[in-house]
Order: C-alpha cells, then sequence, then structure tokens
C-alpha cells in the first residue's frame, strides 16, 4: 500500500493536483508485491519561467525508483513522470533476480565525504543508513542509474561481500570489491 507525501515548492498543491498524482501513482501498484508499504515522496516545483518540475521517488524494499520531468504544463510532467517510474519499473522487473531479492538484508552505516575542512579537520554535514541488497553487479549499475548517483554500494549476491559500482569519467562503470 502506497502512502503519498506531495510537496510544493512555489505552488499551492490543490485537492484537484494532489488527486491526480494520487490517481496517476496508484496504477503503479499493480507493479507492487501486495504485502509492500511504501511512501511515494512527491516534489512539485514551479520556475519563474512558468514550467513544472516534477520529482517522484518512491523506496522499495527490494528497489528505489525516482523521477523527474520538466514541462509547461504541471499535469503533462506528473503524466511524463509516471511513464518513466513505469518504465524503469517494467525495466527491473525482467533483469533482476528474484532469488537475489529474497535474501536477508545487512544495514550499513554510509557517511559520505561532503564535509568542509574547518581548522584542519573534517566535519560530516550528513550521516545516512542503508541496507546493503544482495545483486549482481549488473542490477547494482542499473540501480545507480535509475537513482542518478555517480556510485551505489550492494551485497554481492555471489560472493555475500561488499561490493561498489561507479562511473567512471569515460561514462564507463568501476567495479570495487572489499576483501
Amino acid at each position: 500500500m502506497l502512502k503519498f507525501n506531495i510537496r510544493g515548492e512555489n505552488v499551492e498543491v490543490t485537492d484537484a493536483i494532489r488527486d491526480y498524482v494520487v490517481k496517476r501513482i496508484t496504477k503503479l501498484q499493480k507493479f507492487f508485491e501486495d504485502n509492500v508499504e511504501a511512501t511515494a515522496h512527491v516534489n512539485l516545483r514551479t520556475y519563474s519561467n512558468r514550467t513544472y518540475k516534477v520529482e517522484i521517488t518512491i523506496p522499495l524494499p527490494y528497489l528505489t525508483v525516482r523521477a523527474e520531468e520538466t514541462s509547461n504544463d504541471m499535469y503533462g510532467s506528473v503524466d511524463l513522470v509516471t511513464d518513466k517510474l513505469e518504465r524503469q519499473i517494467r525495466k527491473h522487473k525482467t533483469k533482476v533476480n528474484r532469488k537475489s531479492r529474497e535474501k536477508g538484508f545487512k544495514n550499513l552505516e554510509f557517511v559520505p565525504s561532503e564535509g568542509e575542512p574547518v581548522e584542519d579537520e573534517l566535519k560530516i554535514v550528513r550521516t545516512k543508513q542503508i541496507s546493503l541488497k544482495p545483486m549482481d553487479p549488473e542490477e547494482a549499475v542499473l540501480q545507480m542509474d535509475m537513482l542518478g548517483h555517480d556510485f551505489f554500494v550492494f551485497e554481492d549476491a555471489e560472493t555475500n561481500g561488499t561490493s561498489i559500482v561507479y562511473r567512471r569519467r569515460d561514462g564507463r562503470y568501476g567495479l570495487i570489491e572489499a576483501e
């Protein structure tokens, strides 16, 4: 069952907009397992040049789908972004080995090194908790691309070790395996 967190920046989220977003995203539930409880985070933004940007993120236990779209029509942007999400989910469902999703998950604390040096020491500005999901490197690259990130940490389904895939400057992908 999906819950909705709809937020507007420079735009009032009216009942009509809220109902339309809920209606469109609810159609994606047919791809989810029945017992899945997730929150769809929707961010609607208006720019001064009368364009609308819609961002939707749905973190699931086995996958995080995220898409964004900008157009001259708010409802059109919602349609485009939900179509993108549907394509991502379909692509994921065809490529993923379901057995790897059924394995247990491990928790890992991830601290990005985005801090600024302050008097010869690093200041950590954000801490994030993640669950390592067992998968193969190809699935990890797919996840990384869907999230729009430059790297992705995962548990290798074959070795049960922690691995990282990353996008290289030449556009290809690299794999780091922990020993």
